[in-house]
């Protein structure tokens, strides 16, 4: 998380095993979203998405972790406006990664992706 709070894409992408099983749902109006296998697609995914949301206006609720074996999930609400179309939106999301040999072999996100999708559309 503190990676993450540092926009530090290098630094998350250390993170994480060789081969990975990575899914961001979302459409192709999202360039940053969808599936992921190795670990060099990392850091591109966060220097990707991160120009679309306004500096300094974005904001990560944390509500809960949970922790059973190598599987972890993150629990949060989101909060960021579009640079394109000024909108601001919020959705809560959830991030499950699974961790073998301390590396990150998993990270699925599930959020409201319409909510998301919305914000982008200038209409």
């Amino acid at each position: 998380m503190e990676r993450l709070g540092r926009q530090d894409p290098d630094g998350i992408q250390e993170l994480f095993a060789e081969e990975i099983d990575w899914h961001v749902p979302g459409s192709d109006a999202l360039p940053w979203t969808g599936r992921r296998t190795r670990r060099e697609e990392v850091a591109p995914y966060f220097t990707t998405m991160w120009p679309h949301f306004a500096p300094g206006r974005s904001k990560v609720v944390p509500e809960r972790v949970i922790v059973d074996g190598g599987d972890v999930v993150l629990l949060a609400v989101w909060t960021h406006t579009v640079v394109a179309t000024g909108k601001e939106f919020t959705t809560s999301a959830a991030t499950h990664l699974t961790v073998e040999d301390n590396r990150i072999v998993r990270m699925h996100l599930y959020e409201d992706t319409l909510t998301v999708e919305k914000a982008f559309n200038a209409g």
